[in-house]
């Protein structure tokens, strides 16, 4: 027989279907990285709206992994049935549209018709998460020129694509989000991917839609310059605005993700305007005598107001304050005049970690002010980060946490319950109707302030103080704390489902205690 092939395929040239292997690994390669940027981005977009929570997170990357499961799936399908040369560009033209679009629509919509924002949410990482999967199985059926090499050309181009969505993770988590705004990335991701687009219709001459996309981009760009939410700077963590007190010239509040975050005197550093900070200052200041200078370590920095307070009142103390987010620590530098004379040290790292650097019985107070009314930093939480806290104290220091949880204040009570595993005395102090105090009203939720000590707190003095400060606030310890902390188990580094725990109020409660995470 003569005529016969080794392979049932016959073998093609690279100008046989225009695409090269470095053509094919550079589409593979740059469209898996695309689908992880939009992937990571999409969370901190959602973020100021959601919270930064297990369910958040959960959702966004299943949305993410359906849209790679429907892409690949129905790109490999089509490739079979259309000429794959005319797919590759409508692809990645729409998905870069669609990209381009994406702050300023789910801005829009979270602001405007939050009803809708989940559904929004999703289409926005679903559409172009699929157009863009689905260039790895067209990219495939392009290249597959005989069956003998079906393994190496199937392999290769699955390795580059996961070697793609290494990159993207990696680029975006350690250099774009700390260098650029969410909106800034997803707009360049965008128009790059017109741009490659365009490039592949040049070169095919299959496709003319690149320019409508581009105006698309454009518009994506000038839209997300008007739509809601706006910053003054994007932090790694946050969406950040300072704004002027319209009623105190030297007041200015931090906004953090739309939150009233911190509300900063720059001039009178004793002024304190959000009820849980004068909560916390009544404690500390009933606690320890009067002007004493202390050593103090903050869980959460935001606009340093107690620092800033105890410097003022106590002269000579020394506040180190781990504060995760060096975007708010840059803030409190160049907006709200932090300076080394304070005696406040702020370092941008995990609150965890900064504990653990700490010296055994160094500290005559901890802050705990790291949780908020959407997210928890759940590691803050637990018995042993309590244990942490115990340890850095000294025999008659003081631990105080500011909490924030809503409904039936389940976060709350398993916290109370926690503390109650690592120190000898603790006390509640809230609103009546939130600690169990009022036992006919409904909770309302909002700020608690937790008081944990090795050594007894001086109730009445601490009563006077709040009462002095123009609160309602009362105290519950003892008989009155077991009660209100009922059956609620404490929170450890296995066990801790804060996310599940913490339910937001369909009605939100007034603005200081809407905050998420920072000392006031």
């Amino acid at each position: 027989m003569t005529g016969s092939s080794s392979s049932p395929v016959a073998k093609d040239t690279p100008g046989d279907h225009g695409l090269g292997p470095r053509a094919a690994a550079v589409l593979v390669f740059g469209s898996s990285a695309a689908v992880l940027v939009v992937e990571i981005v999409a969370l901190r977009l959602l973020a100021p709206y959601l919270g930064l929570t297990l369910e958040a997170s959960t959702m966004v990357i299943g949305i993410a992994l359906t849209a790679i499961a429907c892409g690949s799936w129905l790109g490999g399908r089509l490739a079979d049935q259309v000429d794959p040369r005319r797919l590759i560009g409508p692809s990645l033209g729409v998905s870069g549209a669609v990209v381009a679009l994406t702050p300023a629509v789910l801005r829009t919509s979270a602001e405007w018709a939050p009803a809708v924002l989940l559904l929004i949410a999703s289409l926005t990482i679903l559409v172009p998460g699929a157009l863009l999967s689905a260039v790895t199985p067209i990219v495939t059926k392009l290249r597959l020129t005989s069956l003998a090499e079906t393994g190496t050309v199937v392999g290769r181009l699955s390795g580059v694509g996961t070697v793609g969505a290494i990159f993207g993770t990696v680029l975006t988590g350690f250099v774009l989000v700390s260098r650029l705004p969410v909106s800034g990335i997803l707009i360049g991701l965008g128009s790059l991917l017109v741009a490659g687009s365009a490039l592949i219709e040049w070169r095919t001459r299959r496709w003319s839609g690149t320019p409508a996309l581009t105006l698309v981009v454009v518009a994506g760009g000038l839209a997300t310059t008007v739509a809601p939410g706006g910053c003054d700077a994007e932090t790694k963590y946050h969406c950040a605005r300072v704004v002027a007190d319209p009623d105190r010239d030297s007041g200015r509040t931090l906004v953090l993700d739309g939150v009233r975050h911190s509300y900063v005197d720059i001039d009178d550093p004793t002024f304190l305007e959000f009820t849980y900070v004068r909560a916390i200052a009544s404690v500390v200041d009933a606690a320890f005598p009067e002007g004493e200078r202390l050593a103090a370590h903050h869980l959460g920095g935001g606009g340093l107001t107690f620092p800033r307070y105890l410097a003022a009142t106590r002269p000579g103390t020394r506040s180190l304050v781990s504060e995760i987010d060096s975007g708010v620590v840059r803030i409190d530098r160049d907006q709200f005049g932090l300076s080394s004379e304070a005696g406040i040290d702020v370092r941008a790292e995990d609150g965890r970690l900064g504990l653990r650097r700490l010296d055994a019985g160094s500290r005559d107070l901890v802050v705990g002010d790291a949780f908020g009314g959407v997210s928890v930093p759940w590691h803050l939480t637990t018995v042993e980060a309590m244990t942490d806290v115990r340890r850095v104290l000294d025999e008659d220091g003081l631990y105080v946490a500011n909490l924030i949880d809503h409904g039936d204040l389940a976060f709350a009570r398993a916290e109370a319950a926690t503390l109650r595993e690592t120190f000898e005395h603790v006390a509640l102090v809230g609103r009546p109707t939130d600690i169990g105090l009022d036992p006919t009203a409904t909770p309302e939720g909002g700020n608690l302030v937790m008081i944990a000590s090795g050594r007894p707190v001086d109730l009445r003095a601490t009563q006077e103080a709040l009462d002095s400060r123009r609160t309602d606030w009362k105290i519950a310890t003892g008989d009155d704390l077991t009660s209100w902390i009922g059956d609620a188990q404490p929170l450890t580094d296995d066990y801790a489902p804060v996310d599940q725990l913490l339910q937001p109020s369909s009605s939100r409660a007034p603005s200081d205690r809407t905050r998420a995470g920072a000392t006031g």
